[in-house]
Parts: C-alpha cells; sequence; structure tokens
C-alpha cells in the first residue's frame, strides 16, 4: 500500500455514517419546520384570533424540540465513534507501515518528525472523520432544505442569500488554497520543534553536564518562534477573508428584513404587487438567520479541511515509502514449528562470502570473506569506521549486501525468514538501550512467553548482574528508567548481556560490549563467555583481552580485512595487531 486508503476506512464503518447521516437529515428537516409553525402562530393566532390553534402549534414546536436532540445525540454519539475507530486504525496501521521499514528510513528521518506524523496528522484526520465530515454534510442539507423553504416563501426575496451564499463559497475556495500551503510549513515546523524537544530531554544529563541548557534554550526558542509566526500567518489568512464572510451573513439580514417590510408594507412589484403576511416575513427571517450558520461554518471547516489535506499528504508520503529489506523466502514465520529455528535448525556457521557494502555513495566494506565454524569464536579489530558494526547489520539484514553473499549453515540468510533470522542472532550493540519496564521485563524482550523467571536469573548470574540487582528493593521487578536512567554504564551494559545471553541463540554478538566495565568484571565475563558451548560468538573489540583467547581475529582496515588469523600467528606477523598488542601491553606477551 503505497497511499493512506481513507475512502476505504469510511466505507468499512459506511453503515454507522449513513446512519448518522440519517439521524442529522432528520434533525435538519425538524429545525426547518420550527419557522413554519412562528409564521402559523404570527397569521393564524396572534392576527387571525384562532386561538385554538396555539396549544398544536405550541406542542409542535415542544416535539420539534424533543425529536432535534435524540437525531442530534445520535448524529454525535455515532460520527464520534465511527472517527475515532477509523483514527485508532489509521495510527496503527501506520505505526505497522513505519515498523516494517528498512533501517536506512530511519537513517534520514527524524524521531521528532514520525512522532507527529502518528500523533498530530492522525488527529486531524480524526477531526474530520469525528465531527467536520458530518458538519460538511449539514452545511449542505440545511443550506439545500432552507433554500426550498425560502423559495416556497417568496422566490424573489430567496435570491438575496443565494448571491450571498455564492460569494461566500468563493472566497472558502481562495482562502483554503492559501491554508494549503502554509499549514505544511506549520507540520513540517513542529515537526522541527518536538524532535528539538524530544533530543534534548533524551541529553538532559549531557547538556548539564556541559552547560548548554542556554544553548538548547536559544535553540528551542528559534523552532518555536519560527512555529509562532506560521501560526500566524494562517490566523492571518483566516483574520483577512472569515470577517468578510461574517460581514455578508449580517448584511443578509439586514437587506432580507428591509426588502421583506417593503413587500409586506407595498408588496411584491415582481409579483402583481401581492403582500407578503407578517408570518411569512418572520418566518423568512428566521430562514435567513438559518442560512447565517452554514456560511460561517465555511470558513471554520475549510481551515480544518486544509489540515488533514496537508495531514494526508505527509502521511502519503511515509505510505509510498518501500522497505529496502524484504522477506523472499517461501516460509513465513508464523509457519514454523514449535521449535523456534525448524526447518532450518540452525546451528550457527557463519560465511561471508565477497561482501561489499555501500552506501550513499561510499563503499563502507570491500570485498570481505571469512567463515566461522558452528560454536567458534571470531574477533573483530579495528579502527572506529573500519566496518565492524556493519558486518553485524548485514548478519541480521538490517541492510543488504551490495556485492557477494552471506550464509548461515549454508542458506543465504536472503532465504531465511526475517523474524526467524533475527532472533537467531542475540546482540549487545555499543549503543544501550534499554526501555522504561522492569529488568526482568527488558531481558526477555520479545520473548516474554519463552524466557522463564529461572532463565532470567541464570542469565543476570551469567553477566555478573545478579549482585547490583539484588541491592534493588524489588530485585529483577524494580522498573528502570527511559533508556536505563537510574544505572551506571557498566550496569547497563551487564544488563543487556543478561538479555542475550537468556535467549540461548545459535549466534551471540557482542559488540564492543564491555567497555564500559572495569577489568575485573570483564574478565570474569570473558571466562562465562568461553564456557558457553553450542554457541557461535562473534566479539567486535578494541581491547586485544576480549578477542585474544577467539579462534580467528579479523583486522579491518578501510573496510577490507588487512589481517586474519588466531591471536599468535597475528603476534607473529609484526602488523596491526601486533602495534596494537604493543600500545596495549607493551612487549609483554
Amino acid at each position: 500500500m503505497n497511499r493512506l486508503n481513507l475512502s476505504g476506512y469510511i466505507k468499512k464503518y459506511s453503515f454507522i455514517y449513513i446512519i448518522a447521516l440519517l439521524a442529522m437529515s432528520a434533525s435538519t428537516v425538524l429545525d426547518q419546520l420550527a419557522p413554519l409553525i412562528v409564521q402559523h402562530i404570527v397569521d393564524d393566532v396572534l392576527i387571525a384570533r384562532k386561538m385554538e390553534l396555539l396549544k398544536l402549534l405550541l406542542l409542535g414546536i415542544l416535539g420539534i424540540g424533543i425529536g432535534r436532540c435524540i437525531f442530534q445525540y445520535t448524529k454525535e454519539f455515532l460520527c464520534d465513534v465511527a472517527g475515532s475507530k477509523i483514527a485508532s486504525k489509521i495510527r496503527i496501521n501506520l505505526f505497522r507501515k513505519i515498523q516494517s521499514l528498512s533501517a536506512n528510513f530511519f537513517d534520514g528521518i527524524n524521531s521528532g518528525e514520525l512522532m507527529s506524523r502518528v500523533k498530530d496528522d492522525v488527529d486531524r484526520i480524526w477531526e474530520v472523520l469525528a465531527y467536520m465530515g458530518i458538519l460538511m454534510a449539514e452545511v449542505f442539507i440545511r443550506t439545500g432544505v432552507t433554500l426550498y423553504f425560502m423559495i416556497r416563501i417568496n422566490w424573489q426575496l430567496a435570491l438575496i442569500p443565494v448571491a450571498g451564499m455564492i460569494v461566500s463559497g468563493i472566497i472558502a475556495v481562495f482562502m483554503e488554497k492559501r491554508l494549503d500551503d502554509l499549514y505544511g510549513k506549520v507540520a513540517e515546523e513542529g515537526s522541527e520543534m518536538n524532535n528539538t524537544a524530544a533530543e534534548n530531554l533524551a541529553g538532559v544529563r549531557t547538556v548539564k553536564a556541559f552547560a548548554r541548557e542556554g544553548f538548547e534554550i536559544t535553540k528551542f526558542h528559534r523552532h518555536n518562534q519560527k512555529f509562532y509566526e506560521l501560526n500566524i500567518d494562517l490566523s492571518r489568512v483566516f483574520v483577512k477573508y472569515n470577517p468578510i464572510i461574517q460581514m455578508i451573513t449580517r448584511l443578509l439580514s439586514v437587506v432580507s428584513l428591509l426588502l421583506g417590510g417593503f413587500f409586506v408594507i407595498k408588496g411584491n412589484p415582481l409579483d402583481g404587487w401581492k403582500q407578503m403576511s407578517i408570518g411569512e416575513l418572520m418566518a423568512f427571517i428566521q430562514y435567513v438567520a438559518g442560512m447565517i450558520w452554514p456560511m460561517e461554518m465555511l470558513g471554520w471547516l475549510t481551515n480544518g479541511f486544509s489540515g488533514a489535506k496537508a495531514s494526508i499528504k505527509r502521511l502519503n508520503k511515509i505510505y509510498r515509502e518501500t522497505p529496502d529489506i524484504t522477506d523472499r523466502s517461501p516460509l513465513k514465520d508464523e509457519d514454523l514449528s514449535d521449535s523456534l529455528f525448524t526447518p532450518f535448525d540452525l546451528n550457527g556457521e557463519i560465511t561471508f562470502s565477497n561482501v561489499s557494502y555501500i552506501q550513499n555513495g561510499q563503499k563502507i566494506l570491500d570485498n570481505v570473506s571469512f567463515k566461522i565454524e558452528s560454536g567458534k569464536t571470531l574477533g573483530i579489530m579495528g579502527a572506529t569506521g573500519s566496518g565492524k558494526t556493519t558486518i553485524i547489520n548485514l548478519l541480521k539484514r538490517m541492510y543488504d549486501v551490495t556485492e557477494g553473499s552471506i550464509k548461515i549453515d549454508g542458506i543465504d540468510i536472503r532465504e531465511i525468514p526475517l523474524p526467524t533470522l533475527r532472533r537467531a542472532v542475540s546482540c549487545v550493540m555499543q549503543d544501550i538501550f534499554l526501555f522504561s519496564d522492569t529488568i526482568e521485563g527488558n531481558i526477555r524482550l520479545g520473548e516474554r512467553e519463552k524466557i522463564s523467571t529461572a532463565e532470567v536469573r541464570s542469565a543476570l548470574m551469567q553477566s555478573h548482574s545478579q549482585e547490583f540487582v539484588d541491592r534493588m528493593e524489588d530485585r529483577e521487578n524494580t522498573v528502570i528508567g527511559e533508556r536505563g536512567v537510574g544505572l551506571s554504564g557498566g550496569q547497563k551494559q551487564r544488563i543487556t548481556i543478561a538479555r542475550a545471553l537468556a535467549r540461548k541463540t545459535p549466534v551471540l554478538v557482542l559488540d564492543d560490549s564491555t567497555s564500559a566495565l572495569d577489568t575485573e568484571t570483564e574478565q570474569e565475563i570473558q571466562n562465562v563467555l568461553s564456557e558457553l558451548t553450542g554457541m557461535t560468538k562473534i566479539i567486535i573489540a578494541h581491547r586485544i583481552s576480549a578477542v585474544r583467547k577467539a579462534d580467528k581475529i579479523i583486522i579491518l582496515e578501510n573496510g577490507h580485512i588487512a589481517e586474519e588469523g588466531t591471536h599468535e600467528e597475528l603476534l607473529s606477523k609484526n602488523g596491526l595487531y601486533r602495534e596494537t598488542y604493543s600500545t596495549q601491553y607493551g612487549e609483554q606477551k
């Protein structure tokens, strides 16, 4: 789906909208009967002195009031229900669409903009679906019914409000064109402002540590001021055109009353000087007053529809995005049996064959080839930007290789269902992310039904987290703050290591995952990792201590493998590995 199919959502709830439309039509018709009753009260009761009709006419007014209350309530309630259901489905489907997109989509968009799309833009669509849409329909129905009754009373006099409506409609069209472009700019600036605020709040401790409060306030103020100015521009357009409509509606009543009064006193020259009755004039003036509401609503409704139109355009930009990473496997995740990796029964043998990867025109990896046998350990070292983390992103198919292939147990990873592949690889990444949840909830992330409490505690023990977790009031049920606020860097790393260990996956990846740990704790965790069997391990590190026990070590330089071998073999080559070793340990072996 490359666009927001709003008509499809509306069609699904068309029955509710039809009932609401019928209720609104009944209410409108009842509303237009009231002036006729007033006409009879004036002409037949007050002037003709037919007092016996008064009770019946008053009961008619009461009945109209009760009927309007019932039908109006029905209309409002049904539109709210349908609009809320549709908005809820649009929001979840939009979120599902965003989740389906590949990692490179998120590389080029900020979280504040996505938050605005999911919340603000869907809210504007909800406003149209819940009440603005039905109000627009009511404007047309009320106008048509009112004109019908006005023409029945005096078609010549009815030409005045018709002319007023035509002029108001033309003004509304001009206003909508001006508002459409402005709403797009307001939404874009609102996204920038949201992103600035979210980014600042997420990094508030860094801001305070570097005394950047003034700079951040200035930056937010700049976006806030721009947002304010754009909203003022919106108001200027609305204030420029809407008063004209208001003036037209006021003149309608005055002109109709003056001309209608002439027809009552002197008669209508276009109709053989036939005189209008006072009751007809009273009814006509009430109908003119009823026309004022639809005409005044045009400006407000145009404003709302312009906002919704701009929101739909922005949502369609997201719907037109297509994921670069697609599931090519004939098997889907739901086709798998209870054994997580059946039918592949992955053991964790990994093969990179002539893998190259280009991003934004820059070659990140260049003809990388290596093989890790199942249960073995691979160490990866290299300078920052050499492509270490990219290897892991390619292994998990966050991106697809530009050239070459990656295989697990001889199966091209592009032929493995994505959920199966990603569940087969547990990662402890250098960018630590913990959710605002309990410690246990973070460890069981995505596998709440499969990982037991006992396995959680075992993973905490293996990652040397149990000691500080036991000191907490609720132990593993302690709720930690957003992104692990309240935990030290080392504690957060140990929790993420526990999360990876609890899964017991065929492949375990540790991307610089012990950098925040003290030397003693790092050594203890390295000993735990070395004792793990039946699991292929990839360790990315800058410290030789983290990879020296690996079965194979590769050294990346500018995206290609510069050296590979065991710890001893690499030391004997007197290359990059030996230089790093000498820097960290001197010449001791």
